[in-house]
């Protein structure tokens, strides 16, 4: 319900586009597309990345609009699937994941190459995001677990880090402990004064 209201957000009111991963918790709308392409032919576009990290990847997407009037969600230009397959070159493991999505923005605005692009920059911000919750947070301990707190809570905790990320803070641990210690800071940061200075946030 959220990224609906979200999508007609962006698209009515904003004259925007989105471009969503779609995953288990949108059992319709995921089990749509996986059927879709669960009997799928030659990608429409492959990326293979160079060796980074001791790792080889290689990146394929399926795009289709067949599904944009079938899917129960607003703003359909879309539907898209990215398969990530990466081999340790140390070790030899390889694995393999697969994305669902959809995205407003049709084939004309936006091609396979394109779309692949937008979605591998949005696994990456995801991965950072999960990082340095994890870590800065140790979510995986929190006694959180009734109801919607653990969701609120993630939502806060990214909505913080978004936040931190906007000031162009070159590290953002760094950036969550001058914070903690200076409750000033925190004032300045969210413009809740003012005399609220931008100046002592670029640190």
């Amino acid at each position: 319900m959220t990224q609906r209201k979200i999508a007609e957000y962006l698209v009515e009111e904003r004259k925007a586009h989105y471009h969503f991963t779609v995953k288990n918790n949108q059992p319709g709308l995921f089990q749509d597309i996986a059927l879709y392409f669960d009997d799928r032919q030659d990608p429409d576009f492959v990326q293979c990345d160079p060796p980074d990290h001791g790792r080889i990847e290689i990146r394929k997407i399926w795009t289709t609009t067949e599904l944009n009037t079938h899917l129960n969600f607003p703003h359909v230009g879309q539907a898209f699937l990215v398969e990530r397959e990466s081999t340790n070159k140390k070790t030899g493991k390889y694995s393999c994941e697969l994305a669902y999505g959809i995205a407003s923005k049709t084939p004309e605005q936006a091609d396979p190459q394109h779309v692949l692009a937008t979605n591998r920059g949005h696994w990456c911000i995801e991965n950072s995001c999960h990082y340095i919750i994890d870590w800065n947070y140790d979510e995986d301990r929190s006694r959180i677990r009734t109801g919607h707190g653990p969701e609120n809570i993630t939502r806060l905790r990214r909505f913080a880090i978004s936040i931190i990320k906007l000031t162009g803070a070159r590290s953002v641990p760094q950036k969550m402990r001058q914070l903690s210690g200076n409750v000033r800071l925190v004032f300045d940061l969210l413009r809740m004064t003012k005399n609220s200075c931008s100046c002592a946030l670029r640190h």
